[in-house]
């Protein structure tokens, strides 16, 4: 079994240790067992700490069952004495998520009876889900009351009890598990049973921001940051917002009406640039209709059309075909062309069958109905791919007639 620095010494960030063995897992990769680590194993939603032992890298840190733990390390250790350090920044900052987390999920349990089901400690935020749906103004009490408890600056202190005792302790939640017990207590505010790492202090929590909540299973996820995460939080947010009101030309507060005019007047281009397009496919419909080449009594279409794509080019063949008595295959340029096949309900033709003589040539792929069919993704010449299809037209029409 494995010393645990870290349960007693959260602060520790140098140590000497004996490395007892090294192996290999299935994936190649190696593991250092040491006699005792101030190294934190992924566990309790915690991510794991990183850093060094000797030259190595620690990458990773399994807690086995059984108390050993392994530390997945880069480069290599020989069995023996060996120095570790941990990557005080990354474990400073897990510190403060855990610690603030521990005060926020007692702060919605002290003000709404709120229990805190699970709780997430992210690479870049943490997340806890309530068993209730908490309205907007709740979460922004609990946010306050977190916060004025790590301005107290109350003592964290860190305990252990056997079962019989913590049975009598009021503590949060029921533990996890039997046996003897490590509480972290966050003095006259909350009481848990937990192996993760704490900061002493709430002070050194920093703030508690909650950045955003949803509703899951009929609860509330609240995500959150804290100390140096709602720092990096903070800025983002004020290099978007900044840059947000250099682009509008408006003050932060107007960042919401700003905002909604561009979507309003973005609506209303796309609504006149929809009508000026459909205008457009007719105006190009009746001249294609027009230029049609007759045969036997059919008014055939067959064009290259650039700068159309396949819903404009669906456009101005539905409006062809609205005559009776056409029939009509239209392709984009540049490739890779979309291509649309189309019929008027008087003409014998299956476009479907078209569309895939087409694509068994020129690849891409598609499909449709016999009145209309259409494809994407083929290559070659617009012009050879016009001059196939006007054949395959005119075959269908006399295999039809």
């Amino acid at each position: 079994m494995t010393e645990r620095i870290y349960y007693t010494d959260p602060y520790c960030r140098e140590f000497d240790a004996q490395v007892l063995d090294v192996t290999t897992d299935g994936h190649g990769r190696h593991l250092a067992v040491l006699d005792r680590t101030a190294f934190y194993p992924t566990s309790g939603g915690q991510p794991s700490d990183t850093g060094t032992l000797g030259a190595a890298r620690v990458v990773d840190v399994i807690d086995r069952d059984g108390g050993t733990i392994m530390h997945v390390i880069e480069g290599e250790v020989q069995p023996g004495a060996i120095n570790g350090r941990i990557d005080w920044d990354r474990r400073f900052e897990h510190m403060q998520q855990h610690t603030g987390q521990h005060v926020l999920s007692a702060a919605f349990d002290h003000l709404l009876g709120a229990r805190t089901v699970s709780s997430h400690l992210g690479a870049v935020s943490a997340t806890i889900d309530l068993a209730v749906d908490a309205a907007p103004g709740d979460i922004a009490r609990a946010e306050a009351e977190a916060n004025r408890i790590v301005w107290e600056d109350r003592p964290v202190h860190i305990r252990f009890a056997d079962a019989d005792e913590a049975a009598t302790l009021p503590l949060r939640k029921e533990p996890a598990r039997g046996g003897r017990l490590r509480l972290i207590d966050v003095e006259g505010f909350d009481l848990s049973a937990c192996g993760g790492t704490h900061v002493a202090r709430t002070g050194a929590i920093g703030s508690v921001a909650v950045a955003s909540w949803e509703r899951v299973r009929g609860g509330t996820r609240v995500e959150f940051l804290c100390g140096v995460r709602a720092l990096r939080g903070w800025r983002a947010l004020r290099d978007s917002v900044a840059a947000s009101t250099r682009l509008l030309s408006v003050l932060p507060a107007e960042l919401p009406a700003a905002i909604e005019r561009l979507q309003a007047e973005g609506r209303e281009a796309t609504r006149r640039l929809k009508n000026a397009h459909a205008s457009l496919a007719g105006v190009e419909a009746d001249a294609l209709a027009a230029a049609a080449v007759r045969r036997g009594g059919i008014a055939v279409v067959a064009a290259a059309m650039s700068g159309w794509d396949a819903n404009g080019l669906k456009q101005i063949a539905s409006r062809i075909v609205e005559r009776p008595g056409f029939a009509a295959v239209l392709v984009s340029e540049p490739e890779p062309a979309a291509l649309v096949v189309a019929r008027s309900g008087d003409v014998a033709l299956d476009s479907a069958s078209i569309l895939r003589d087409l694509t068994a040539r020129f690849g891409g792929k598609g499909g449709g109905r016999p009145e209309l069919a259409q494809g994407g993704g083929l290559r070659g010449p617009a012009a050879e791919i016009v001059e196939d299809a006007s054949r395959l037209l005119l075959n269908g029409l006399m295999a039809g007639s």
